[in-house]
């Protein structure tokens, strides 16, 4: 079985990736207009909680009337382009070394963003190669399965030789089923309570990703 793996709410919790990047825009606002660093960190935090992550910087920053489309932008860039403080669970570590190789990552993002995330987690080495769907291209991104036919090739395996594990029904499964690919989805991070349209959810469903152990074998 040739394992694949999605990275954001599936190998850690991009939680961490997203509050790493308030505390650089914190900093980046400190520097820039004075603002504490500490109470803005804060109000981006409620923000999210309370609101989602549409629009944090524009409402937090408009709290100071610093709420211009420069400044947004300059805080999105500066969320984007940040050194995340990140780390994924020892137990996951433990269990990509465990598995059979080759492994493969696919995920979707910004190319620069997901790039860090990976270089952060220090992950790279575990992987045949490390799949960011965006610098294919947007259209490339999931539900495309164009990153997973340049794996199918590569190995020269069948469809039912691959097994894709993910966290998002919306797109991480769909195309992938019809395929007769196996799919796994682990309930974590933001959609782990979400209902999958028909046909959408994963052929097999976890609570963690430790659960995936045993599930498959060659």
């Amino acid at each position: 079985m040739i394992y694949i793996f999605d990275l954001d709410d599936t190998l850690y919790d991009e939680r961490q990736y997203v509050e790493s990047g308030f505390k650089a825009v914190a900093r980046f606002a400190k520097q820039q207009w004075g603002l504490n660093e500490q109470d803005s960190l804060k109000s981006m935090i409620g923000i999210l909680d309370n609101e989602g992550r549409g629009a944090v910087f524009n409402r937090w920053l408009a709290l100071f009337n610093l709420d211009s489309k420069t400044n947004i932008k300059r805080c999105l860039s500066v969320y984007r382009m940040h050194q995340p403080d990140i780390n994924m669970p020892e137990a996951h570590s433990e269990l990509l070394h465990r598995l059979p190789k080759p492994l493969y990552l696919v995920t979707d993002g910004n190319k620069i963003v997901q790039h860090n995330k990976v270089k952060a987690l220090g992950i790279e080495p575990l992987f045949k190669r490390v799949f960011i769907t965006h610098r294919f291209g947007t259209r490339h991104a999931k539900p495309s399965i164009h990153c997973f036919e340049i794996i199918k090739q590569t190995e020269d395996c069948a469809w039912h030789d691959m097994v894709y594990i993910g966290d998002n029904p919306a797109k991480d499964f769909v195309n992938l089923n019809k395929l007769g690919m196996h799919t796994v989805r682990v309930l974590t991070g933001v959609h782990r309570d979400v209902p999958a349209k028909k046909g959408f959810d994963a052929s097999v469903v976890i609570n963690s990703l430790l659960q995936l152990k045993g599930a498959f074998s060659r």
